[in-house]
């Protein structure tokens, strides 16, 4: 019987290229997202059992559904990829829009994480990786101010519970994938066009899965994106962040 993965914001990006690609190495697949219709026609594609959750995730109700759901199977990988940017002033984005994306990218993430990684504890092993950001690795974002503070938390969180498990000895492992700019939908939702040329959806998850067969906790696709993030750390807080701040305000044609 085909291991079985779980795949959140799985409609499109880079949630349907994991979907591609681990139904290319033979995994039965649960596909979650809100859109159905997107989910049918990625499935209908795939050469393995691939079924689809439609689901809000921004609603906690909708995670604990998708949780009773797998209460009786097993999962062996779960790719926590559901999440959405905004780019523009702080003072002049919606509230009700920033809301949105804090319970998507943090509460969602956060309650899935916990619910999936106990699970995966008493099952025996397990394999949990959340999607995060470089802008999670950077200090902060001016202009993406709420993107950049959600992906920090994915980043923060994912290694402290990687710490623990490693810690007690655990066959669960938790990682976090945090791709630089990437050629999916994410643009056009955001508003924003990168000002960095991105990589390939295809890349990025090819990264990614490497990534969780060597246990890296976090995993950034790319090499001048890595080489990028570890430079990074030479330089000093305000400095990077004025950087950053630039770099974003290209985004918005400043």
């Amino acid at each position: 019987m085909s291991q079985l993965a779980v795949i959140t914001g799985a409609s499109s990006g880079i949630g349907a290229e994991f979907a591609r690609q681990l139904s290319a190495q033979g995994y039965a697949l649960l596909l979650v997202a809100r859109r159905a219709e997107r989910m049918q026609a990625l499935a209908a594609s795939l050469p393995t059992r691939c079924e689809i959750f439609p689901a809000d995730l921004s609603k906690a109700e909708e995670c604990d559904r998708l949780m009773q759901a797998l209460q009786s199977r097993r999962v062996e990988l779960f790719i926590n990829n559901a999440g959405f940017g905004e780019c523009g002033d702080f003072l002049e984005i919606g509230l009700d829009r920033e809301l949105d994306m804090v319970d998507v990218n943090i509460r969602a993430m956060h309650i899935l994480t916990k619910r999936m990684a106990q699970k995966m504890q008493q099952q025996g092993g397990g394999a949990l990786l959340n999607v995060g950001s470089s802008a999670g690795l950077l200090p902060a974002g001016p202009y993406m101010a709420t993107y950049y503070a959600t992906k920090a938390y994915v980043v923060s969180l994912s290694r402290a519970v990687a710490a623990e498990l490693r810690a007690a000895g655990s066959p669960v492992y938790v990682g976090c994938l945090c791709p630089g700019p990437v050629n999916t939908e994410f643009n056009a939702v955001a508003h924003v066009k990168f000002a960095l040329p991105g990589i390939s959806a295809a890349d990025c998850v090819r990264c990614a899965l490497a990534g969780i067969r060597r246990r890296k906790t976090v995993i950034v696709p790319g090499r001048i994106m890595a080489a990028g993030m570890s430079l990074s750390r030479l330089v000093p807080c305000g400095a990077l962040i004025r950087i950053t701040a630039r770099q974003q305000k290209r985004k918005l044609g400043g």
